[in-house]
Order: C-alpha cells, then sequence, then structure tokens
C-alpha cells in the first residue's frame, strides 16, 4: 500500500513540473548560432578598419586587410550560393576599396543568411556536387567554408587590426 502511494504521489508530482520544449532542429540551430557570431564579428571588424588601412599588410608575403575581406566574400557567396542552387560569383577580388568591399562582404552574407535558413536536421546531411566535382553534404560546406574558414579569417584580421592598435570586436569590453 506504502509502495503505490509513493508511485501515485511521484507520478503526481511528474505532471506538476513542465518538461522544457525540445528545441526543433537542434543540430542546424547551433551550427546557425557558430554562423551568427563569425558573421557579425565579420561585419564588425571590417567597419572598424579605418578606410586607410585596407591597403595594410604587415609583412610583404602577406595579404591587404582588403584581400582578406574579398577573399572570405568570394569564398562564401561560392559556397552559400551553391547551396541555395544559384552559383554566384560576387568577383571581390577586384575590389579594394573598403566601401565596395563592405557591400561584397555584406551580400555574401545575404546568400549565406538564406543557405543557414534552410538549414534542418532533416537536409543538413544531404550531398550535392561543386562544378569541380567535389561531393559535399549541406552541413558540412557551411560548416567547414563559411564557420570554420571563416573564423580563420577573422584570426587573421584580427592581428591587423592590433597592429594598428584596435581592438577586435570578439575582444572588446573585456
Amino acid at each position: 500500500m506504502k509502495c503505490r502511494a509513493i508511485v501515485i504521489l511521484v507520478a503526481a508530482m511528474a505532471g506538476a513540473f513542465p518538461v522544457p520544449a525540445q528545441k526543433a532542429d537542434p543540430f542546424s540551430a547551433e551550427i546557425k548560432q557558430m554562423y551568427d557570431r563569425v558573421r557579425n564579428n565579420l561585419i564588425k571588424m571590417a567597419q572598424k578598419m579605418p578606410d586607410e588601412n585596407y591597403s595594410f599588410k604587415p609583412t610583404p608575403e602577406t595579404r591587404t586587410f582588403a584581400q582578406i575581406v574579398a577573399h572570405v566574400a568570394d569564398l562564401q557567396a561560392r559556397a552559400c550560393s551553391a547551396i541555395n542552387d544559384a552559383p554566384k560569383s560576387l568577383n571581390a577580388a577586384a575590389k579594394t576599396e573598403k566601401t565596395e568591399l563592405m557591400a561584397m562582404l555584406k551580400e555574401s552574407f545575404s546568400l549565406c543568411d538564406q543557405a543557414f535558413g534552410s538549414l534542418t536536421d532533416e537536409n543538413a546531411f544531404e550531398t550535392f556536387v561543386w562544378p569541380q566535382g567535389q561531393h559535399h553534404s549541406r552541413a558540412g560546406l557551411l560548416m567547414s567554408t563559411v564557420v570554420s574558414h571563416s573564423n580563420e579569417e577573422y584570426g587573421y584580421m584580427a592581428v591587423y587590426l592590433r597592429l594598428k592598435g584596435i581592438v577586435p570586436p570578439s575582444s572588446e569590453g573585456r
């Protein structure tokens, strides 16, 4: 009798506490959070670098700040437009001015916003073939080309800002 009363009490109490709702698409939601972070950091960084320092490069062997911004914009546009099934080239590498490169970077992020917006747990592992014949899953391409690569480039660019006495966005307020 005592055991049955305990079971009834536990069952009644279980209904009294709401169970937190599970996020829909937890895998793709986590990837989107990583993307949002790098997108925000890169846009802020490109804005923080003064116009006259877009031609700066720390050593003769390295790219200019402008060339890195262009590289990020071109690669993101290529990857995200492929996922959007509308291949597009921005040709940002032909640009050198901050205003032009900011526009290219924002356009590449617009394409990526669309690609990440269409990502779900259900379609994350769908594969497609790039024109060069490389096979990729949707999540794999977005993680490697956009999130991972963009974070790597952000790290390089942070050094450029530091050398100019500017605090990178991810370090502000520390």
